[in-house]
């Protein structure tokens, strides 16, 4: 059938028709029959998205030959199944993945001028800022450039650029810049457009791999972060955590792969400077005090730190003054199991991965006790963790252009599935 037939559903207090979608059966209702609205049709599609995700979930069947069922605990973002009810077994993980393949479609605004806007970093540990907003909008599965066809618009803004550029550093008030840009950008395009509007921002995103340009005017948007953390203001139920990856020439290379767990000799590893309150922690009780546990604050000349990585079992990644860090990354990379000590973190697509599978999770209190607890870690449990780690690499992945189930495809899965989880502003598009 073709997309912009006619359905019908009780939506907003109306009946409308779900033609394309037989496996829903919508209640019964005395409301009155009306043609789709634009609105209507985009809120009709996401019903349909979460009814064959349901679906998916009854029969346990899935056919799509890139998926690896037990990589995925799909943790439920949908309001309407029950929170915390694991669907990887079932298949609804994958469903909700070929369900964005099928109907997501993003519209970007292009309004700005760089350096600010559509520009980041792709040569940084903020490189996903960058990497994100060209890829947005070079894609053309996802991106609308009909505004009205869309489930959600992306704000293409770097607090990186806007921190290199117009930060007033040595200010009494050196925020106040970058938010008046913020500010500046978000009335524009509400001026410019319904949508902001509407929603109340509820329907629109941004990327950013710090939040210090990204104050409180995103109360309702979903904000895509590298620094996911709780204590200072991330919403797991409506922000999305997006992993750091350090991409020091753009690319990859040389930094992908390592050899068999067999041929690592080394406990753990960690080497990087001191800040933040755990960090030195961990230094203090594990700095050049056992040869199993190699603590670093430098590397010694001519010890190369990928080579470290690769030597390694587990890898160490503590918080410095931002939660986020890409020592996880580069060790799923490498082939080391990550061990995450961080405080209010929530990692990155925890909506749809279990870290513990394939990661260590340690609680700072317990930073003196890490030999202990890694040493107390089974052989055959250390070999699925490192297993299961290399399976879930792909979706950390930078590609040029992006493959299915990547880094790029995964922040996307993450916004939508916040998406499916909103819920049906009528009252704002009365």
């Amino acid at each position: 059938m073709d997309q912009d037939d006619n359905f019908t559903a009780t939506l907003n207090g109306s009946d409308i028709f779900l033609r394309t979608n037989e496996t829903y059966d919508p209640p019964s209702s005395t409301g009155i029959q009306r043609n789709f609205s634009g609105i209507d049709k985009l809120e009709a599609s996401l019903m349909q998205a979460r009814a064959a995700i349901r679906e998916t979930i009854s029969q346990n069947q899935i056919n799509d030959p890139d998926y690896t069922p037990f990589e995925w605990l799909f943790t439920a973002l949908l309001h309407s199944l029950p929170i915390g009810f694991e669907l990887k077994r079932h298949g609804g993980d994958c469903r909700s993945y070929l369900e964005m393949e099928k109907r997501f479609k993003v519209y970007v605004y292009e309004e700005g001028e760089p350096p600010i806007f559509h520009n980041g970093p792709c040569k940084s540990i903020y490189a996903m800022e960058g990497n994100f907003i060209f890829q947005m909008e070079t894609t053309k599965l996802f991106r609308t450039r009909d505004p009205d066809k869309a489930h959600i618009f992306f704000l293409p803004m770097s607090s990186t650029m806007m921190v290199r550029f117009i930060l007033e550093r040595g200010s009494r008030d050196h925020w106040r810049p970058m938010k008046r840009t913020v500010k500046d950008y978000v009335d524009l395009v509400a001026s410019k457009y319904p949508f902001w509007n509407r929603s109340l921002g509820a329907d629109h995103f941004i990327v950013a791999c710090h939040d210090w340009a990204v104050p409180n005017l995103f109360t309702n948007s979903i904000r895509a972060f590298c620094n996911a953390n709780t204590s200072e203001g991330f919403k797991p139920s409506k922000d999305v955590s997006i992993p750091e990856i350090l991409l020091r020439d753009g690319t990859m290379q040389g930094l992908v792969g390592g050899p068999s767990p067999r041929q690592r000799h080394i406990l753990a590893f960690f080497a990087g400077g001191v800040h933040g309150p755990i960090r030195p922690i961990l230094l203090e009780h594990w700095e050049n005090k056992d040869p199993d546990v190699q603590v670093h604050k430098y590397l010694p000349k001519g010890v190369s730190y990928i080579d470290m990585l690769r030597q390694s079992k587990y890898c160490i990644s503590p918080s410095g003054y931002e939660v986020a860090s890409p020592r996880m990354v580069e060790a799923l990379y490498t082939g080391c199991v990550p061990v995450l000590i961080k405080d209010h973190y929530v990692a990155p697509f925890s909506d749809v991965l279990n870290w513990k599978s394939f990661a260590v999770i340690i609680p700072v209190e317990d930073i003196p006790n890490l030999k202990k607890i890694l040493m107390g870690i089974s052989t055959r449990q250390y070999l699925r963790m490192q297993r299961r780690g290399k399976q879930v690499k792909r979706h950390f992945e930078v590609n040029y252009p992006p493959k299915r189930y990547d880094v790029f495809h995964m922040i996307l899965h993450s916004v939508w599935l916040r998406r499916l989880n909103a819920p049906y502003w009528g009252t704002y598009y009365q």
